[in-house]
């Protein structure tokens, strides 16, 4: 779970900016400020992952904001919501996370909170096997059960769903995003439209024309497709360039 402060003078794009949130899975707002003061309170108090704030507000600003709360927290992700675009270059010497321009749409938010997720220190080495609960799939024949570690990948095809792991393949009535929703987001990743791949069982990956890629995994012989964006967050997370 992700928790998360929102904070901006306007009520109005709080509640905006809250819905939208709340909208995704494993996100919870566990507090909202007005002003750059009352931000960093709020992180001193709720110790927050990640802050999603304006920069233009009376009193202490978002830039100043931040630098106090890179003193109280460092690992806390920042992300700058605003209308003036003048402010990127300083919001990223403070090392802000990500930075996003209004009016922001739906989708470039979901790519956010997926990098936020990918890069949260205490998510995966604390994360044993044991701890994640197993999944119930529906499919044509009634219920099966399955361990998410066994699962290598997840492809749609033929207007359904078909998880493979090492031993066995499932199909399931259900949609990738529904599937996506019941999988730990730190070793899940949504690759591209039709797949969802264990991050863990990536063995080789490899171009696949100008704006894809192949993954290959240890397990199996079938493979997956990762677009060029997805790919960004692979390399963000691991610290490599793929295709170097």
């Amino acid at each position: 779970m992700l928790h998360v402060i929102i904070v901006d003078d306007e009520e109005k794009m709080r509640y905006i900016l809250k819905k939208a949130l709340l909208k995704m899975p494993g996100i919870d707002v566990v507090g909202e400020a007005e002003n750059g003061e009352e931000a960093v309170k709020l992180v001193e108090t709720v110790k927050p992952d990640g802050v999603f704030m304006d920069v233009e507000m009376p009193g202490v600003n978002g830039i100043d904001a931040a630098k106090m709360i890179a003193d109280v927290d460092p690992k806390c992700m920042i992300v700058f919501i605003t209308a003036y675009q003048e402010y990127m270059p300083e919001a990223f010497e403070l090392y802000a996370f990500d930075y996003i321009v209004k009016p922001f749409q739906l989708q470039r938010l979901e790519q956010t909170i997926q990098r936020m997720r990918l890069l949260k220190p205490n998510l995966s080495p604390s994360s044993s096997s044991e701890a994640l609960p197993h999944i119930l799939l529906k499919n044509k024949e009634g219920m099966a059960v399955i361990h998410p570690k066994d699962i290598i990948l997840i492809q749609r095809e033929d207007r359904s769903t078909m998880i493979i792991t090492e031993k066995d393949r499932f199909t399931t009535t259900e949609t990738l995003s529904e599937l996506q929703e019941k999988l730990p987001a730190h070793l899940f990743l949504r690759s591209h439209k039709s797949y969802i791949i264990q991050i863990e069982k990536i063995k080789r990956i490899h171009p696949y024309g100008r704006w894809t890629y192949v993954v290959q995994f240890e397990g199996t012989k079938e493979d997956a497709l990762l677009t060029k964006e997805k790919a960004k967050l692979l390399e963000e997370r691991f610290n490599f360039t793929i295709g170097s």
